[in-house]
């Protein structure tokens, strides 16, 4: 199955909504004739600026969370509803920055995914594994669990619309990365239960990131990958130039 690339910028904590406008706004005619399907997933502070200037444009917006409750006594965070009102059609969940320092689990992103899905957000649902794990050799077994719990209580027909982002944890923002056999060996795995999970047609229908320091220069080899289908970039999406040169080379 042909499916179209993605390539999803991550700014993470990350440009005033001055700067953000500034950079979008060397974005808009640089990816304007993209094949792949651009999003960038800006600060909190951005998003009302960036879907504003992003209207009718080829570059979707994402954000980088969002809880799992309607609305409530919940200092600190954002509902769908309130990122549905500016515009934003993407949310990322699971980041391993979120489960590292802020207590994400397995658990939690399940619900977050549930709940973006009910209320018609796109979510980039990541996965992956520390240095320890992979040296462990327990790799596979660890993204399986993860992929398997954030599906949990999915229909086939929503599952096929959620993108899976494989971030080895080890290669962000440490200039290391995984090889185009590494990183596509475990994008496989995580088609594979997919598969298990909802058969062939759906497994074929999802599409998958590469997360673990994707730029300008590695972005060809890894998305010439059979079962890598986009990016979710963090450091490169900051730069005009290098985020455009990845979404041309998808």
């Amino acid at each position: 199955m042909s499916r179209k690339k993605i390539i999803a910028g991550n700014w993470k904590m990350n440009k005033t909504p001055q700067e953000a406008d500034a950079l979008i706004g060397a974005l808009i005619p640089a990816v304007a004739d993209a094949d792949a399907d651009v999003v960038v997933c800006v600060p909190y502070t951005a998003l009302a600026g960036v879907t504003a200037l992003t209207k009718n444009t080829n570059i979707a917006v994402g954000a980088q969370n969002m809880h799992f409750e309607e609305k409530g006594a919940f200092t600190g965070e954002i509902s769908a509803d309130m990122l549905l009102a500016l515009g934003v059609k993407y949310v990322i969940i699971g980041h391993s920055e979120r489960r590292q320092y802020f207590g994400e689990t397995d658990a939690s992103v399940n619900k977050k995914t549930l709940f973006a899905l009910d209320k018609g957000l796109i979510p980039i649902v990541c996965c992956g594994e520390s240095l320890e794990q992979r040296e462990l050799g327990v790799t596979n077994e660890h993204v399986r669990l993860q992929v398997k719990a954030a599906f949990q209580g999915i229909t086939a027909e929503r599952a096929a619309g959620v993108v899976v982002a494989y971030e080895p944890i080890w290669a962000i923002g440490t200039g290391k990365t995984a090889t185009a056999a590494q990183a596509n060996e475990v994008c496989a795995v995580i088609r594979g239960v997919i598969g298990e999970l909802y058969g062939a047609a759906t497994a074929g229908a999802v599409r998958i990131q590469y997360g673990g320091s994707m730029n300008a220069a590695n972005a060809e080899e890894l998305l010439a990958q059979s079962d890598i289908d986009g990016g979710l970039i963090g450091g490169a999406s900051l730069k005009a130039e290098d985020f455009t040169a990845i979404v041309k080379a998808g």
